[in-house]
């Protein structure tokens, strides 16, 4: 059986330790490793230096009952392109995981949408990052902050 934790506690993270070091790791290819990425769909165009670009071509099964794209798929969306900027920021030689993440939605999702995510700040163990998507019309749809631990790979 296990422990609840109090609300606001993080639970340790098998292989977290306060010192990363990467020892030649190279978490590049993460991202392509997620069956849940290719599942929505997901394509990352572009990741470096803290910043990353994701793309993703809606399908009708990914819809809400209003024809948009679903709220979840937009936060899963936003989740993976702040991922791979934390990555990105940390030259590809640690891992992360999502501790916090806070979304608004700003309209309905249709057609080819764009996150780009970046990060904001941070140090050896956390990094910040916001996300925004795009529909095909340039129109934000969505935006996110989210907060990343870093973790061995």
């Amino acid at each position: 059986m296990t422990a609840a934790l109090p609300s606001g506690a993080v639970a340790d993270l098998p292989g977290d330790a306060p010192d990363l070091a990467s020892d030649g790791v190279d978490t590049s290819q993460l991202f392509a490793q997620v069956p849940f990425n290719h599942l929505l769909g997901l394509q990352r165009e572009y990741a470096q230096d803290g910043v990353a670009r994701l793309v993703l071509q809606p399908r009708a099964d990914l819809t809400n009952n209003h024809q948009a794209v679903h709220g979840g798929v937009l936060m899963s969306l936003m989740d993976s392109a702040m991922s791979s900027a934390a990555l990105s920021a940390s030259g590809f030689t640690k891992a992360v995981v999502t501790i916090d993440m806070t979304s608004s939605f700003l309209k309905p999702a249709h057609g080819r949408l764009v996150a780009h995510a970046s990060v904001q700040g941070g140090g050896k163990s956390v990094c910040f990052c916001e996300c925004r998507i795009e529909d095909e019309a340039g129109h934000t749809v969505a935006r996110a902050m989210g907060t990343f631990r870093y973790v061995r790979p």
